[in-house]
C-alpha cells in the first residue's frame, strides 16, 4: 500500500494550460539569445573556435575530429559531441553565417531539454504514489490531467530558473551536458511505459554526456537512476523492469566506459574545498535555481512520508538522486555554475511536486513577489533603453556612456516592436492572475516563468546592440583589422584561447604562433598582461610596438600590436597578402 499523499487536487483545479500559450512563452524564451547576437566572452566565442578549427583544419591549428586543439592547445572540457555538431552546421553555412548556423543544434539542445523535463515530470507524476487523494465522493483529478498540469507546471519551474538563461543560450559543452542530463532523466522516468522509447533516449542521454566531458557522471546517473527503477513500487498499470531491461542499461553503460576509455575522456577533476566553501555553493545554489529551490524544499518536507523511502518511489526518488549527484558534481569540480547548469530540470521538477501542495497565502506571495521584482526589472530596462536613445534620463545615459565608452546605440524598429509586444503581453497575464478566475495547478508558476522570459527577451532586443558590445570581442576585433590594414594573417603570443578564437572568427584571419616577421605575416599580437615577460624574445626576434588597442569594457584588457622592426619585401609583402 502507498503511503498518503500530501496531493489534494480536485478535477477543476487541473485545466489545461493552452498549448499556444505555452508554446509561444517557450518560443519566447529560445529565440532570443540565438539570434542576431556575436559571441561571448569567453566559453561561447572559446567553443566556436574549436568549432571553427575542425570545420575549417587550415586556419592555424592542428586539426583533428578526436583531439580538437585551439592555439595548439586542447579542449580541457574534453568535449566532443558538442563540437562535432556546431563544425557540422559550419560546413554547410554561407560565408558570413558561421555563429548563427553553429547555434543551430544548440538551439535544438534547448528545445529536447524543454520537452524532456515535460515528459519527465508527466511519466513521474502518473504513478500512483504521486497521485492526489481521492475524494469520498469522487471529484479527484483525474490521473492523466493531473500529470499534465503537474508537468505544465515543472515546465514552467524551468524556465523561471534565473540561471538557465544565460547559460543555455551560448555554444557550449555545457549546454549539451544539460541537454543530455534531461534526456537520460527522462528516458529513465518513463522506462516502465514506454521501453523502446526510453531505451533510446536512455542510450543517446549516457552517450551524450560522455561525449560532452561527463562520463562519470553519465555513470553516475545511469547507475542510480536504473537501481531505483528496478527497486520502485511498480504500478499496477504498467510492467516491472525485466532483466532484459537491465541487461539493455548493463550494455548503455559499457559502452559508455568503452567510449570514453577509447577516446581519453576519463579526468580527475576533484577539487578540494573546505567548509567556509559552503557558503559559495549556497549563494550560489540560491541565486541560480531560484525561484525552483524553495519549493523544492517544500516538496521535500511536504512528501515526507514517502521520503524514508524514496528510493521505492520513481516521482521522488529520480529527481533527489539527479538533483544530489549533480550539485555533489559541482561542489567536487570546483563550483561552477556550468556545472549546476545540469541540475535543473530535476529541482524543476522537485518544484512541481510542491504545486499539489502549496497553500493560498503562500501562493499569493510568490505571485505578489514575482510581480514586483520582474515589474521592476523590465521597467529598469525599459528606462534604461529610453536613456540610450534619448539621454533622458540623464543619470542612467551618463552610467552607459562610463560603462560602455565609444558606444553608439541604434534603434531597431524590429526589437522596439518585439519588446513592446511582449510587455503587453506581461501586462495582460498580470490582469489575467490577478483576477477572479478558477484555480489552476500551475498557475503559481505562471508569473515566474513568464517574468523570466520577459526579461531575458528585453534584455536580447533592447538591450543587445549594448550587451553585444560589453560581452563580445567585435568591438576590439574592428580596431585591430583598422591597425593592421585588414590583414589575413597574425602571429601571436600570449593570448587565451577565447582571444584566438575572436581573432579566426571577426577578422578571418590565420594565426601563427610567434616566430621571425614574415612577408606573408607582418604582425603580432600580444597581450599587455604577459608583455613583461615576453618583451625581451620579442625584440630579439626583430619586432617592434605599433600600437596598443584596449577592450573598451575592459581596463584590464589591452593589446599590444607589433610590426617588423625592419621594413621587409614590400611587393612580396603585398602580393602575398
Amino acid at each position: 500500500m502507498n503511503p498518503p499523499t500530501p496531493a489534494i487536487v480536485a478535477q477543476s483545479a487541473v485545466r489545461r494550460l493552452p498549448r499556444l500559450y505555452l508554446l509561444l512563452l517557450c518560443a519566447a524564451y529560445v529565440l532570443p539569445g540565438f539570434l542576431a547576437r556575436s559571441p561571448w566572452k569567453s566559453q561561447d566565442i572559446e567553443a566556436l573556435g574549436y568549432m571553427l578549427q575542425m570545420a575549417y583544419p587550415g586556419k592555424g591549428d592542428s586539426f583533428s575530429w578526436l583531439k580538437p586543439t585551439l592555439l595548439g592547445s586542447p579542449d580541457t572540457n574534453l568535449a566532443l559531441l558538442p563540437y562535432w555538431l556546431g563544425a557540422l552546421f559550419i560546413r554547410l553555412a554561407p560565408a558570413g553565417w558561421e555563429d548563427l548556423f553553429a547555434r543551430l543544434p544548440f538551439m535544438g539542445m534547448l528545445i529536447a531539454t524543454l520537452a524532456s523535463t515535460w515528459y519527465a515530470v508527466h511519466a513521474l507524476t502518473r504513478h500512483p504514489a504521486a497521485q492526489p487523494v481521492s475524494f469520498a465522493f469522487g471529484g479527484e483529478a483525474k490521473p492523466t490531467d493531473y500529470a499534465r498540469a503537474m508537468a505544465d507546471g515543472g515546465l514552467l519551474a524551468l524556465i523561471a530558473c534565473l540561471g538557465l538563461a544565460q547559460l543555455s543560450h551560448e555554444t557550449t559543452p555545457a549546454l549539451s551536458q544539460l541537454c543530455f542530463a534531461a534526456l537520460l532523466f527522462f528516458g529513465l522516468a518513463s522506462w516502465a511505459r514506454y521501453r523502446v522509447r526510453s531505451a533510446a533516449a536512455v542510450t543517446v542521454g549516457m552517450l551524450g554526456l560522455t561525449l560532452s566531458g561527463a562520463p562519470t557522471l553519465a555513470l553516475l546517473l545511469g547507475l542510480g537512476g536504473a537501481a531505483i527503477c528496478a527497486v520502485g513500487v511498480p504500478d499496477p498499470s504498467q510492467r516491472r523492469m525485466s532483466m532484459l531491461d537491465l541487461g539493455m542499461l548493463a550494455l548503455v553503460l559499457l559502452l559508455c566506459v568503452t567510449t570514453a576509455g577509447a577516446l581519453d575522456l576519463w579526468r580527475w577533476r576533484v577539487v578540494p574545498h573546505t567548509l567556509l566553501d559552503l557558503h559559495r555553493l549556497a549563494k550560489l545554489l540560491a541565486w541560480f535555481t531560484w525561484p525552483a529551490w524553495p519549493l523544492a524544499l517544500w516538496s521535500v518536507w511536504r512528501w515526507r512520508s514517502q521520503l524514508s523511502r524514496a528510493w521505492r518511489y520513481p516521482h521522488l526518488g529520480l529527481p533527489i538522486w539527479f538533483a544530489t549527484v549533480t550539485v555533489g558534481a559541482t561542489w567536487f569540480t570546483g563550483m561552477s555554475d556550468r556545472a549546476l547548469l545540469t541540475s535543473l530540470p530535476a529541482i524543476a521538477t522537485l518544484a512541481a511536486l510542491a504545486l499539489p501542495t502549496l497553500k493560498r497565502s503562500l501562493g499569493a506571495l510568490i505571485d505578489w513577489f514575482t510581480l514586483a521584482f520582474f515589474s521592476l526589472c523590465a521597467l529598469a530596462i525599459w528606462v534604461v533603453w529610453m536613456a540610450m536613445q534619448t539621454g533622458t534620463p540623464a543619470k542612467p545615459a551618463a552610467n552607459v556612456a562610463r560603462l560602455a565608452p565609444e558606444f553608439s546605440p541604434a534603434f531597431s524598429l524590429a526589437a522596439f516592436v518585439l519588446a513592446l509586444a511582449a510587455t503587453l503581453g506581461w501586462a495582460g497575464l498580470v490582469r489575467w492572475r490577478t483576477g477572479h478566475h478558477r484555480s489552476a495547478l500551475w498557475k503559481s508558476m505562471v508569473l515566474p516563468a513568464a517574468g523570466a522570459a520577459l526579461c531575458w527577451l528585453l534584455l536580447t532586443t533592447l538591450w543587445l546592440p549594448l550587451v553585444d558590445y560589453a560581452r563580445s570581442y567585435r568591438p576590439l576585433m574592428a580596431k585591430v583589422s583598422l591597425a593592421t590594414d585588414g590583414s589575413a594573417c597574425y602571429q601571436y603570443a600570449g593570448l587565451n584561447k577565447a582571444q584566438g578564437a575572436a581573432l579566426i572568427h571577426h577578422t578571418k584571419a590565420r594565426l601563427r604562433p610567434m616566430q621571425t616577421p614574415q612577408t606573408d605575416c607582418q604582425w603580432l599580437i600580444v597581450d599587455k598582461v604577459h608583455l613583461p615577460l615576453l618583451s625581451a624574445k620579442v625584440q630579439s626576434l626583430g619586432w617592434v610596438e605599433q600600437t596598443a588597442i584596449k577592450r573598451p569594457t575592459d581596463k584590464s584588457e589591452t593589446w599590444v600590436v607589433f610590426r617588423p622592426a625592419q621594413a621587409l619585401n614590400a611587393s612580396t609583402a603585398t602580393s602575398s597578402r
